[in-house]
Formats: structure tokens, C-alpha cells, sequence
């Protein structure tokens, strides 16, 4: 949600070209967070839960991150212009980027063992202090900074630069980085150390898919942005990357719910994989998943016109507001994928991720080069659509051959047939129209209470 929040801020106080260079870094970012993480955190997961020496699972873990980061700071300090030039990320960021890079590397094992150990509240809290954090220290420096600094000729006006931005954002992101470290530190102090050479090549053998399945993964989603800063004219690039990377934020909703729900879903998935039937469970999770996610994505398209008037106030980003129903739908082909792919996570088939994933990353790759020329920042929408949507199929194929589970199929595709199809006339046909998008989100309210109601009932009175 912070991506959202952010949203108006920056847009607010910059044009589109420069959000566009933003857009860029935080594409870098995500590329590297999967390599830094190398699968460690899944891995962790699945070795914790059966390990009868938990406690050398955390260390080695923690130890195995430690050690990859600080290989990886040497490597990008020693070679920093050449990976500035590489990445064309000006050389007064690039260090930056390294120092936010590490930071969120070494927190990835303590999160994980807070959500191992069932501890929400704490996990909430910090997490949420990072992005209390991250807004008000962008907030500052954004918008509350030149005022102060136009008002006095003291510290503040020396310390404030114009079109200074980004150099701003990436110094909030890194002091919020560095107290999300510090408030985790119990996690790596409070521990007698043992690094378990058999424990961590097992845990690299099943890490190693996963990162395949990540970068694979982060390639759908981020590298549109790249390609297009690439691939279209130079004088236009970074201002149309900025406009679809603006708009691009309102799906954050569907992301959001689609995130939270796996945070909270996965170690079940582990936990119960040796109970009696659990696929009845798995299965009648993924109907809810695709209830919800049917609601979100309608709910959004209908109101998508006060959402980009509340999130995205400069009217120089609207003209990229025909992807958002495209990239919410792809976002939610994605949050189902993540459900399906429980069979290949509980079977230690984590090969099959990594399969399904790269092909989603080759056909993200070739539509975009293809049609990028011809058709923009709509190209890499559809790319990421195409791309979720195929991974979805294949993880139900597979899934059904390897670790059949009984999805009810009438339901999640009646669900979702109508979701498109009002979200469609709702958007396209009648141009963002509330006296026929809200009619038509009730009606799918009304069919949800209908049909779901008896069954919630039962399943809250049986909790």
C-alpha cells in the first residue's frame, strides 16, 4: 500500500520523465532482491518445519544471507562504475541502491522465522513502522522540506537541494531499511551460532528452483520497464514509463490482498501438508482466494476514475489509465497462481516453479520486444497479463497430474467470468461510468451474499 501512498506524493512534484527514472531504479531493486534472497526464505520454510534441530536451521540460514550479502557489497563497491554505466543508474545513486539492497537482505530470514513461529503482531508492527517511516521521511523531504527551507536561511535551507528527488526518496528508503534491521537484530543476537554444511546444501539443492521461479517471476513483472525505457525513443521513454508505472500502482490493491493472503497462507500450507486430506482444505481455500480477489478487481475498475483522482493528481499520468484493468486481472491470474502452486511446494517438486515461471519469463520477454514499438506501455500490459494468465493454466495442469486437488472449477470460473465481464463494461464500454459500474458491483455483491453465505456461516460457526 506505501506504493500507493507514495503515488500522489511523487507525482505531485514530479513530471512523468522523472518519475520514469524512479520507475527504473525500484525495477533494478526487485531484480536484485531475488538474487540476494537466492530462495532462502521458501527453503527456510520447508527445512524449519521438519527439522528436529530447529535452531541450526535459523543459523545456518542466517549465517548463509550474511555471507552472500557482504560478497555481494565487496563485488558492487569495487565494480561501481561499471554496474552505474551497465544499469544506467547515475553514479550518485548507485550506492545507495547497494546499501538498501544489503539492508533488506538481512531481514529476509529473521521476517521469515516470525512468520515460522506464528508471531503476526510483531511482524505487523515493525513492517508497519517501516512504512510509517519510508512516508513521513518522504513526505519531509518532498513536500515539507522546500516550504521550510524557502522560510529560512538556516540548516534547513542548506540542507535542502533542488531536483534533488530521487537522491531524497532513495535516502528515506534507506534510513527505514536501517531501522527495520536494527528492530530485528534480537533475531540474529539472541542465538549460539552453527553453520551446518548439510543442512545448507540441502537447503541450497531446494532454494536454488525457487530463485530460477523468483528471477523468472520479477522478470514478468518489473522488467516491462526496462524494455520500455529501453526500446521506445529516447526523447519519449522515461515520460511514458513514468505514466504507466504511475498507473500501474492502482493495482496495488489486488497485489496487496493477493500478498497478504500468501504471507498468511503459505506456512499453512507446509503445516498441514501431513494431515489427514489436506487438499480439501487447500482447496476450498483457493475458492475463497478467488471470491475475494472477483470482488477486489471489480470494486477497483468501477472506481478507478476517484482512485487515479485521489492517487495519481497530475492529469500528465492519465493517459495510461486503459492498463489498469489489464495489469489488475494479471495480478489476480497471479495471486491464483501462487495458491495452485502449493502442490509443487509440499511435493519438493520446486523444479516445476521454476519451469512454469520461465515461461511465463519468455513470453513477458517476447511480446514486449515484439510489440513494444508498435503499441507502448498496452504491449508490456498485455505481456504481463499473457504471462500470469498462462502460469495460472500450467500450474493447474501440472498440479492435477502430480497433486490432484478437488478445486471447485464451476465456481472459480463463474466467479471470475462475470468479475471480467462487468469490469469490462463497466471500463471499456461505458467509459468508467458510476451509474452503471456501482449497479453492476451490487449485482456481484448481491450473487456473492447469495451463493457464499451458508457456506461462511458454517465455517464460522465450525472455526
Amino acid at each position: 500500500m506505501l506504493n500507493v501512498i507514495l503515488v500522489p506524493i511523487y507525482t505531485g512534484v514530479m513530471l512523468p520523465s522523472s518519475y520514469g527514472q524512479v520507475v527504473v531504479i525500484y525495477a533494478y531493486f526487485a531484480i536484485f532482491n531475488i538474487f540476494l534472497a537466492y530462495g532462502m526464505e521458501t527453503a527456510f520454510f520447508r527445512f524449519y518445519k521438519d527439522s528436529e534441530n530447529k535452531k541450526k536451521v535459523v543459523s545456518t540460514s542466517l549465517l548463509s544471507i550474511l555471507g552472500s550479502t557482504l560478497i555481494f557489497m565487496i563485488i558492487g563497491f569495487l565494480f561501481k562504475s561499471p554496474l552505474s554505466n551497465f544499469l544506467e543508474i547515475s553514479i550518485e545513486y548507485i550506492g545507495y541502491v547497494f546499501w538498501i539492497l544489503a539492508l533488506d537482505a538481512l531481514v529476509i530470514i529473521p521476517f521469515a522465522w516470525l512468520r515460522a513461529n506464528e508471531r503476526p503482531m510483531r511482524f505487523a508492527i515493525i513492517k508497519l513502522i517501516n512504512v510509517v517511516l519510508n512516508l513521513g521521511l518522504n513526505s519531509f523531504f518532498l513536500l515539507l522540506l522546500p516550504k521550510l527551507a524557502t522560510d529560512s536561511d538556516g540548516f534547513l535551507a542548506s540542507i535542502y537541494k533542488p531536483d534533488y528527488e530521487i537522491l531524497y526518496i532513495l535516502i528515506s528508503n534507506l534510513v527505514s531499511s536501517a531501522v527495520t534491521l536494527l528492530l530485528m537484530l534480537r533475531v540474529y543476537l539472541r542465538r549460539p551460532y552453527v553453520f551446518d554444511m548439510d543442512i545448507w546444501k540441502r537447503m541450497l539443492k531446494y532454494a536454488m528452483p525457487v530463485m530460477v521461479a523468483g528471477i523468472a517471476f520479477t522478470v514478468n513483472e518489473v522488467l516491462d520497464k526496462i524494455l520500455l525505457e529501453k526500446i521506445l525513443p529516447v526523447e519519449i521513454a522515461s515520460d511514458e514509463v513514468g505514466k504507466y508505472g504511475a498507473c500501474v500502482k492502482l493495482a496495488v490493491f489486488m497485489t496487496l490482498f493477493a500478498t497478504a493472503f500468501r504471507m498468511g497462507i503459505e506456512p499453512f500450507f507446509f503445516s498441514h501438508s501431513d494431515t489427514k486430506h489436506p487438499q480439501k482444505a487447500y482447496a476450498q481455500i483457493t475458492n475463497y482466494f478467488v471470491v475475494l480477489g472477483s470482488t477486489i478487481l471489480l470494486a477497483v475498475v468501477v472506481f478507478s476514475d476517484v482512485l487515479k483522482v485521489l492517487f495519481v493528481r497530475d492529469e500528465a499520468y492519465w493517459e495510461a489509465m486503459p492498463v489498469v484493468p489489464i495489469i489488475l486481472l494479471a495480478a489476480f491470474f497471479l495471486g491464483i497462481y501462487h495458491n495452485l502452486s502449493v502442490w509443487y511446494k509440499v511435493t519438493d517438486r520446486t523444479k516445476f516453479g521454476a519451469y512454469i515461471s520461465m515461461i511465463g519469463a519468455v513470453l513477458t520477454i517476447i511480446i514486449n520486444l515484439i510489440f513494444i514499438p508498435y503499441f507502448g506501455y498496452m504491449a508490456s500490459a498485455v505481456a504481463t497479463l499473457m504471462a500470469y494468465g498462462t502460469m495460472m493454466m500450467l500450474s493447474f495442469y501440472f498440479g492435477r497430474m502430480y497433486y490432484p486437488i478437488p478445486y471447485n472449477f464451476r465456481k472459480i470460473i463463474f466467479y471470475l467470468g462475470i468479475s471480467i465481464l462487468f469490469s469490462i463494461l463497466s471500463f471499456y464500454i461505458f467509459d468508467r461510468n458510476l451509474i452503471v459500474g456501482i449497479p453492476l458491483l451490487l449485482l456481484f455483491l448481491g450473487l456473492v451474499y447469495k451463493l457464499e453465505f451458508e457456506n461462511l456461516k458454517k465455517l464460522y460457526l465450525n472455526r
